[in-house]
């Protein structure tokens, strides 16, 4: 008698637990198999969207009496498409390699079960676990990575779910990393253990284990350090005549725009948009010209988007191809816009209504796009990003903001990952703010620079904590806040000047 060894593959296959989900996972190249669906109402327009999402070249003869106009509109896009309206006969599956039977008939499907049995083909039964030889998964797609999710039949509501999980967690710069590892692969030389250990040094960053801190911990250094400084401040005013006088000297302008500067900082880092929008209201309704607001607000972003932006960098939030697509064509559009608004400066009581317009307009977005947080995104991700870079520019230069609710909103909407598309634009901003701010001074003799300080060391003291704050507050309320106070306070300023008209 010959015995097996204890680590051999029997063994181990014999030792298994038998219960649990027992379906192996394959991955079926449908583009070379003639598939067969029978059903063209709902349940058949199902499968069927979701065979030609996974495989656009299948070739698929879907077989029914009567079809949806949806079944038709996707035989014209799709050239492994055939339709035939006929009722189901058992020669149909005579050069068929995959049934699928998806008709409301249930003697039907087992009917066309019994058929592909006969042929020795493997049948899914729609909304028949017990009939399937396999279920079609829900997938989960980042280019080249594809995972099926499968719950054996006992809930597809649950494989949905996890799905829409799984979609948002897994970024789609993904598929970068896959095509670069799939490149150094071809580059190794050397038996297989050599490739191997290269992958494996390679890789092994994303294993490392990471020190992980208390958040309270976090919270209770961050509260110390600013009640510290709040004791410092406090024992230097009251303790220190010269150190009074320099407080009491500061214009009260400064302080106000030292707390908007803090407040706009932190709701720019919870929803990735409208500060400059907010800014350039709170300037304007403080009398602030156009020309001088949107300088202050370019000069503020400086510091906050360039601490951001590292943050951002440092949490490995950051696409470098999408950053080269954007920074440039942001930087031309800025300086035109930053050009053409510092021309005008001599005509701010015209411009501050037309600007005012403006910030209305994106109070508008910012409040459309609160109700719309959820809506599903696009599967086409945007083509034109460098065009999209010099409008948001230049628009932003302009109306002293908008670059987050034009260029991320746009991003985030064409199906690109919300966190790296927050950390790129972050980044791109530092570089585009510089050269607007460079063209601003250049151009305005601005008497408005206590507001202006007071924007950038509050933006500033607030950036370290926005970039980690990003997505820990409902950014619903935020937006609905931000949207009302925006919309009220650039119909005052337009108001206001329609009365002076008049």
């Amino acid at each position: 008698m010959t015995l097996l060894p204890k680590d051999s593959n029997i063994a181990k296959v014999q030792n298994q637990d038998t219960g649990g989900n027992q379906l192996f996972p394959v991955f079926l190249k449908l583009n070379d198999l003639h598939t067969v669906l029978v059903g063209g109402g709902h349940v058949g327009l199902e499968k069927l969207t979701a065979i030609l999402n996974n495989s656009t070249q299948a070739k698929v003869t879907v077989i029914s009496r009567e079809f949806l106009p949806e079944v038709h509109e996707l035989a014209s896009q799709y050239e492994g498409l055939t339709i035939v309206q006929k009722s189901f006969a058992d020669d149909d599956l005579n050069d068929a390699e995959v049934v699928i039977a998806a008709t409301n008939d249930s003697d039907l499907n087992k009917y066309i079960r019994q058929a592909a049995h006969d042929r020795k083909l493997l049948i899914n039964v729609a909304d028949k676990p017990e009939l399937c030889d396999f279920y079609l998964a829900s997938i989960v797609q980042k280019g080249n990575l594809k995972l099926a999710i499968s719950t054996n039949g006992k809930s597809p509501t649950i494989a949905k779910r996890l799905k829409e999980v799984l979609n948002e967690s897994i970024p789609d710069e993904l598929d970068t990393t896959l095509q670069q590892m799939s490149e150094l692969r071809n580059t190794l030389t050397g038996d297989f253990a050599d490739k191997v250990k290269t992958l494996n040094k390679v890789t092994s960053i994303l294993v490392e284990p990471k020190v992980t801190v208390n958040k309270n911990f976090i919270w209770l250094i961050w509260s110390t350090i600013i009640i510290s400084i709040a004791v410092v401040i406090a024992a230097l005013y009251y303790r220190e005549p010269q150190f009074k006088s320099f407080v009491e000297g500061v214009p009260p302008q400064f302080y106000y725009f030292l707390g908007a500067g803090f407040l706009f900082a932190l709701i720019d880092g919870a929803i990735g948009m409208s500060y400059g929008v907010t800014s350039t209201t709170f300037s304007l309704s403080m009398g602030i010209p156009p020309a001088s607001a949107s300088m202050g607000v370019h000069l503020s972003e400086i510091m906050s988007c360039g601490i951001a932006g590292w943050m951002h960098y440092r949490m490995g939030n950051i696409n470098w191809k999408l950053f080269k697509l954007l920074v440039i064509p942001g930087i031309i559009g800025a300086v035109t816009g930053a050009y053409l608004l510092s021309s005008l400066e001599h005509y701010s009581q015209y411009t501050k209504p037309v600007v005012s317009l403006y910030t209305l307009i994106l109070g508008l977005v910012i409040l459309s796009k609160a109700f719309n947080v959820k809506r599903k995104r696009s599967a086409d991700k945007v083509k034109r990003i460098s065009l999209l870079g010099l409008g948001g520019g230049f628009i932003d230069a302009v109306g002293g903001g908008g670059w987050g609710s034009i260029v991320l909103s746009t991003l985030i909407a064409g199906g690109r990952s919300p966190r790296f598309s927050l950390g790129t634009v972050k980044l791109s901003r530092f570089f585009v703010a510089i050269m607007g701010s460079l063209t601003f001074i250049s151009m305005v003799s601005s008497d408005h620079w206590p507001a202006v300080a007071g924007l950038i060391l509050g933006s500033a003291l607030a950036s370290p904590i926005a970039a980690r704050i990003s997505n820990k507050i409902s950014t619903k309320t935020i937006m609905v806040s931000v949207g009302i106070i925006v919309i009220l306070v650039s119909i005052k300023s337009i108001i206001s000047f329609i009365t002076k008209v008049l």
